[in-house]
């Protein structure tokens, strides 16, 4: 069958088929050209895109008899190459007698090797916007006819929307590798910062941790309860990293610190148009949990009609997006934590019972800092090395013996939080080798009473913390009979630098050298 005898609909219909039946450019490519072999002496088919920033042709698919194949070669152009893609653009098909002899398809064919082949060249336009080349090189023995040119025409609308639909589509492969590994990269990074293991897991935390190790492969709701400050995420991160969706996400949401009337777009998402400013649907954060562990701090600030829709969430396992007509089926965990005493706020109508007994399935106590002392000097030095990190301090600083009784000694309040601070603190005003922990935190009462002779009239009660400091290290002075450095010094005794202690006593008013004398 010649070109000629084609019926040119049947043609155009049967090839854009074979263009479009694949989002792989190369298998698409390669029907094509088994079928237009049948009416011109084809032998080779190839998609190519021009860069203009970087003046190099990409081929981008290619396709012989045997088989199609999917390449991203860069092939730099002259420039008299480049100026006669850029410039001419009157012709928009136009066939190459020999592929070696033009400057635009000959690097192309010194990478074929098909420099004495001849081909048909269509510039694929759609929208005005220039997309790419079509090319259709010969099969080395017989020569293109302008039938055979005027049958590629009728493919320029189909070979522009099969390119334009390839390179998205490969767009948006790769966009989607670099979500995931962005995504795997973020997670790694979360679980640094939450912490690979659990500071005190086999001291203080030691109960805790077992029951963590009991109910984490499981799929039940964990209430965590304890204090402000005393690592309720840390050990929400420890059930999620140790369960069975530890590869999905970990999402948290302080149910404090949303406003009301963002709660319910925040938490089950919205619809576009369900409210002004809703200008795009939005997934919320139950929903981002899919697959996942859903993370409820404060579940005690949760205000009432948001109670009743996270029952729903506990119950039935979906939710409506806000403005929306369509229910959506979760695949979730919740652990829920609190400091709130809920069973007082149950009396009180508060909070709801039957969200209270749901979220209660299997309860975890987390002991306050002052009921696990043991686990102080694991924290102080687990923070300092952390904040030496983040500060990007070369010498880590140490803690003496006596400073770490005294940390021992204190109660803190805030908790491990608080402990936290106190070490950030310390190490933003010391930059010594050692943290003494004297200008933050530790209230005067909590400071063991100094070493004073019996004839000093010393009353700690109503005495500010410079008063304290000051009278401590006079006390040491005198027994190091005025001695700053040295082994025999005062600033060996209290674990400081000589240099930070003269500035202390400087600031204290506490003579020292000559003017001691």
């Amino acid at each position: 069958m010649t070109a000629t005898q084609s019926d040119e609909k049947e043609f155009f219909r049967e090839a854009t088929l074979r263009l479009c039946s694949s989002l792989d450019l190369e298998r698409a490519l390669h029907q094509c050209l088994l079928y237009v072999r049948r009416f011109m002496p084809a032998g080779q088919m190839g998609f190519q895109v021009y860069h203009p920033r970087t003046g190099t042709v990409e081929m981008v698919a290619h396709a012989t008899p045997r088989s199609g194949r999917a390449v991203s070669i860069r092939i730099p152009l002259s420039r008299t190459g480049r100026r006669q893609v850029e410039t001419r653009r009157l012709e928009r098909i136009r066939v190459i007698e020999r592929l070696g002899n033009d400057p635009v398809t000959g690097p192309v064919a010194d990478r074929l090797k098909a420099w004495d082949l001849s081909a048909v060249v269509m510039d694929l336009v759609l929208e005005k916007t220039m997309l790419g080349i079509f090319s259709v090189f010969n099969d080395g023995h017989h020569s293109f006819t302008p039938s055979h040119v005027h049958l590629l025409s009728l493919l320029a609308k189909p070979c522009a929307i099969a390119l334009t639909n390839s390179l998205r589509f490969r767009e948006l492969k790769n966009l989607k590798e670099l979500l995931a590994d962005d995504n795997r990269y973020l997670q790694d990074e979360l679980h640094k910062i939450s912490g690979e293991k659990v500071v005190g897991a086999s001291q203080g935390l030691k109960p805790v941790m077992e029951m963590v190790r009991q109910v984490a492969p499981l799929e039940s709701p964990v209430l965590l309860l304890g204090e402000t400050g005393t690592g309720k995420e840390v050990i929400a991160n420890a059930i999620h990293n140790l369960s069975l969706r530890k590869d999905g996400p970990f999402i948290r949401v302080n149910c404090g610190a949303i406003p009301a009337s963002l709660l319910d777009s925040e938490l089950f998402g919205y619809e576009k148009g369900a409210f002004t400013g809703a200008v795009s649907r939005k997934r919320g954060r139950i929903e981002r949990a899919q697959g996942g562990t859903l993370f409820l701090d404060e579940i005690g600030e949760l205000p009432a009609e948001a109670q009743i829709r996270l029952l729903r969430v506990l119950q039935e396992k979906e939710i409506d997006r806000v403005g929306g007509s369509e229910t959506i089926g979760v695949n979730i965990r919740v652990i829920a934590a609190t400091h709130r005493n809920l069973e007082k706020m149950m009396a009180a109508r508060q909070f709801r019972p039957d969200l209270f007994f749901r979220l209660q399935v299997f309860p975890i106590e987390i002991p306050p800092l002052r009921d696990r002392t043991p686990d102080i000097p694991d924290l102080v030095r687990h923070f300092i090395e952390k904040k030496s990190r983040e500060m990007k301090r070369h010498q880590v600083p140490r803690v003496s013996s006596a400073v770490m009784d005294r940390l021992m000694a204190y109660q803190w309040p805030g908790n491990i939080r608080e402990l936290e601070n106190a070490v950030e603190r310390s190490m933003i005003l010391d930059r010594s080798g050692y943290l003494d922990f004297c200008e933050i935190g530790l209230s005067p009462a909590s400071i063991p009473r100094p070493m004073v002779p019996e004839k000093a009239d010393f009353t700690p009660t109503g005495r500010s913390l410079d008063q304290v400091m000051a009278d401590h290290i006079q006390t040491v002075l005198h027994q190091c009979k005025g001695r700053v450095e040295g082994d025999k010094g005062a600033a060996k005794v209290l674990a400081m630098h000589p240099s930070t202690l003269r500035k202390r006593m400087k600031k204290l008013n506490i003579p020292f050298g000559r003017n001691a004398g």
